[in-house]
């Protein structure tokens, strides 16, 4: 972690510099520094060092773009028509230890995990007027919940899935855990996957406390708020197979959120994706619009001018009038060989429909109503899976009541696998959900418009990422997944 934690301060250093007075995290003008050593020393301070680790949140390199494609690329919903070659080698199942995604997604991974322990070691020792409780104890809660956000990322990727259908992993080595601010003399060791979750937990149960404390948000999805941790909280327990949790988590998350119903029309469902604040089923998001984007490194232009596109296996079960096509389209030079998409969900359709305005929508409700579904189905309750299921799935417009659902509980599931993919592309989440569930897929499509899948009929279950050679090369104690290569399908 040496070399990396020293990118890790520099993070914050930048993070305290780059914001002013102003709301925006992303302001670039430059104010005074704060010193590691001494700067976190008013709240303040600790707004702009929580800013700033909301930055490196942001960045391309992490959930801005990398961290969150990663899920999609890697698996059967996506088709790469070979003009370019972004993600190739994470498309292909073919990664390396070098593998600069790979690699950047490590580092600011870590960048959020250390910057927010840092501001969590100084906002609980610190002492304040009471005037700035509330303040502090809401800055503390997202502190919280950018430190669980970051580990849960880092261990899904470089470590084992930590449930797979009914299989614990949990004794897996998993990541580092920052718990306390690493200095670069020390050396660190890997945490197993189960104790990396224990403190995705326990990190999200303290962003609960702090914010029942705080008794105020930023009143905004752009920052971490209680409806997006407690629907953070039931992706982790549907993770870990604790199905009641997840239910019950996601319950709040909807209470909090106040969604109950969610867009059935072609022209609501596309106003979702108009820009930054346009979806009202989103519980956080990133600040992306037309004056604050990654460009050509944004999700969007990954999803058009860079290649990728709904794979053949998605575009198969996904109804014609379904209104999640409303957001699908194809760009001018698209033709039956090399499919060119025009952005999907990042269409930033009210923004002039250039992809790279388009945000990105990290915790959203209508994975809340997928979450209980497929919890209440390992439950055996088929009626309230259902009817979760049911508000998700009616963006069919041929489904209109449970009756059109399976009422068998190995059908059910099927949907439910189905419906995730339909309604969750682009959002992340695929790879994982093939390795908790240990089920086969097709991968590695390829010459469009006759698809042959290159990888037919595997499993990913015990795909586990290499480590980065940048990271064990500084010999600071992380050790490297062993037979890492092996655990991948090949051709």
């Amino acid at each position: 972690m040496k070399k990396l934690y020293i990118k890790a301060i520099g993070a914050l250093l930048l993070g305290g510099s780059m914001v002013g007075c102003g709301d925006s995290f992303l302001d670039t003008d430059i104010y005074n520094g704060i010193d590691i050593d001494s700067g976190l020393n008013s709240v303040t301070n600790i707004g702009y060092a929580l800013n700033g680790t909301y930055y490196r949140l942001f960045y391309y390199y992490f959930a801005g773009n990398y961290a969150t494609s990663f899920g999609d690329i890697a698996s059967d919903l996506s088709y790469w028509n070979h003009e370019t070659n972004h993600f190739s080698d994470i498309y292909t199942f073919a990664p390396t230890t070098t593998d600069l995604y790979l690699e950047d997604i490590w580092n600011y991974g870590y960048k959020v995990v250390d910057n927010s322990s840092r501001i969590i070691k100084a906002g609980t020792e610190m002492t304040v007027e009471e005037s700035e409780e509330a303040e502090l104890d809401m800055y503390l809660a997202e502190a919280y919940a950018l430190r669980a956000y970051g580990h849960f990322v880092l261990v899904n990727i470089f470590g084992h899935q930590v449930k797979v259908d009914g299989q614990d992993f949990s004794s897996k080595p998993g990541i580092v855990v920052v718990d306390q601010p690493i200095t670069p003399s020390d050396n660190v060791s890997r945490a197993t996957v189960g104790e990396t979750y224990t403190s995705i937990i326990k990190d999200l149960k303290l962003a609960i406390e702090y914010f029942d404390k705080a008794g105020q948000t930023k009143g905004t999805p752009l920052y971490f708020n209680p409806a997006a941790v407690w629907g953070l909280l039931s992706r982790v327990y549907l993770y870990m197979e604790d199905y009641q949790n997840s239910i019950d988590a996601a319950q709040k998350a909807l209470t909090i959120g106040g969604v109950s119903t969610l867009a059935t029309t072609d022209a609501s469902y596309k106003a979702l994706y108009n820009g930054e604040l346009s979806n009202n089923e989103s519980f956080f998001c990133l600040a992306i619009n037309t004056t604050t984007n990654w460009s050509a490194n944004s999700c969007g232009t990954l999803w058009s001018t860079y290649s990728y596109s709904p794979s053949p296996y998605l575009q198969s079960i996904m109804a014609e009038n379904d209104v999640r096509r409303a957001v699908w389209g194809w760009a001018s030079n698209n033709t039956p060989s090399v499919p060119w998409f025009s952005g999907g969900k990042f269409g930033a359709f009210g923004l002039g429909g250039n992809s790279a305005y388009g945000t990105n929508y990290l915790i959203n409700a209508p994975e809340m109503f997928l979450n209980q579904a497929e919890s209440y189905v390992k439950q055996k309750n088929a009626d309230n899976a259902r009817a979760a299921l049911l508000t998700v799935a009616k963006r069919n417009p041929a489904i209109t009541s449970v009756d059109d659902l399976p009422s068998d509980l190995t059908a059910l599931m099927s949907f439910i696998q189905e419906e995730r993919a339909r309604e969750l592309f682009q959002e992340g989440h695929r790879l994982y959900d093939l390795r908790r569930w240990d089920v086969k897929a097709n991968l590695y499509a390829t010459g469009a418009p006759e698809i042959d899948w290159l990888l037919k009929n595997v499993k990913v279950s015990d795909c586990v990422y290499p480590i980065p050679d940048a990271e064990i090369n500084t010999k600071a104690g992380v050790t490297q997944n062993e037979g890492w290569n092996s655990t991948f399908p090949k051709m």
